[in-house]
């Protein structure tokens, strides 16, 4: 069996909208409010490497591949096997990529392999914790309060998700590294 592992960037209030900078948001690019710390970016580093493929939403897919095939930062997430859950995307030219429906990512969870890591994909991480296949979920807490955007919680779920902290670091520059498994 496989985890799901989920893994954002959020504000202080939760949200993950255009931490990177994509046009067309209104608070783009706000984890460069914050002074870097190599520190802080070590987690990235080991998830790529703990990964055994990525799990995503089209609209995640559509702004990865874009941009990711070209950087050499993201080179073990290139060669890994990814999975698009999307009734959009239809032909995916990212290497090792395969369309999925949300009903085929229990089936997915239950084979062989290294964790699925989603990264970005609000929608799908909501559904995801909806429907009770995260095994974990990572947070990087910056310590700015954006008061809008998205979040990759969700808000409509008929039941809460509990959950307990297992992990937690505080860097240099107010990060806080969260890591929070379901209590079951």
């Amino acid at each position: 069996m496989r985890d799901i592992v989920t893994t954002h960037f959020v504000s202080l209030d939760g949200v993950a909208e255009a931490p990177g900078g994509e046009p067309g948001f209104r608070h783009s690019g706000w984890v460069f409010d914050v002074p870097a710390d190599p520190a802080a970016f070590e987690n990235k580093e080991r998830e790529q490497q703990e990964a055994g493929a990525m799990l995503m939403g089209g609209r995640t897919y559509e702004a990865f591949s874009a941009v990711w095939p070209s950087m050499e930062d993201f080179a073990r997430w290139n060669s890994l096997p990814k999975y698009v859950v999307s009734s959009t995307v239809t032909d995916p030219q990212w290497h090792d990529t395969t369309v999925i429906s949300f009903d085929d990512v229990a089936k997915l969870k239950e084979g062989d392999g290294g964790p699925l890591y989603v990264q970005g994909s609000m929608a799908l991480t909501q559904s995801l914790l909806k429907a009770g296949l995260v095994d974990e979920v990572r947070l990087m807490v910056f310590p700015v309060i954006l008061g809008s955007g998205r979040g990759p919680f969700p808000t409509d779920a008929e039941d809460k998700v509990a959950l307990r902290l297992v992990d937690s670091t505080t860097y240099a520059n107010g990060v806080q590294f969260q890591v929070f498994r379901p209590q079951h």
